[in-house]
């Protein structure tokens, strides 16, 4: 059996074909050899999420008819630790933690303003001082507000009660 030249010439196109693909496994090797050395001087990549810092803002919410004013971060990452209103003219209202202003409070901190309409809805600027709690870290944060307020007349005795309607940015 012998062999004719066409015969011959597929077996060599077949030995260049095979020597091409051998050529080619070794390159595919010496790169993965190449890339698994390089891994050994970088550390694994962590990827952490950090997380912006919100601003703080707070919001008062109307309690009892007026005679207590809720006030609360609005977002609720947010944790109060102390709350410190300054009316203009007026000692500092320490609020504490529980956000509760009181009317009270506010009625003795705004003196000769008894004499203001009554049944009429009034305002004052407020600065609040806040210390709260955010992702674990404790900020402080103060800001500008205006608390609403109404003076209701005390019927046949003349006792004037200070009722919170508001507070707002």
């Amino acid at each position: 059996m012998s062999e004719t030249e066409s015969e011959r010439r597929r077996r060599r196109w077949i030995n260049l074909g095979e020597l091409i693909a051998l050529a080619a496994l070794i390159v595919s090797a010496a790169g993965v050899w190449i890339s698994w050395k390089g891994s050994d001087q970088d550390k694994p990549t962590r990827i952490v999420e950090q997380r912006q810092s919100i601003p703080l803002t707070l919001r008062g919410k109307r309690e009892d008819d007026g005679t207590r004013l809720a006030i609360s971060p609005v977002e609720a990452s947010h944790a109060l630790e102390s709350l410190t209103v300054k009316l203009p003219g007026a000692s500092p209202i320490e609020v504490g933690s529980d956000g509760e202003l009181n009317a009270s409070d506010v009625k003795a901190a705004l003196p000769n303003r008894d004499k203001e309409p009554k049944n009429r809805t009034l305002s004052v600027r407020a600065e609040i001082t806040a210390r709260y709690v955010e992702a674990g870290k404790e900020k402080s944060a103060s800001g500008t507000y205006t608390l609403r307020y109404q003076w209701k007349g005390g019927g046949l005795f003349g006792n004037d009660s200070l009722h919170l309607v508001s507070l707002s940015r």
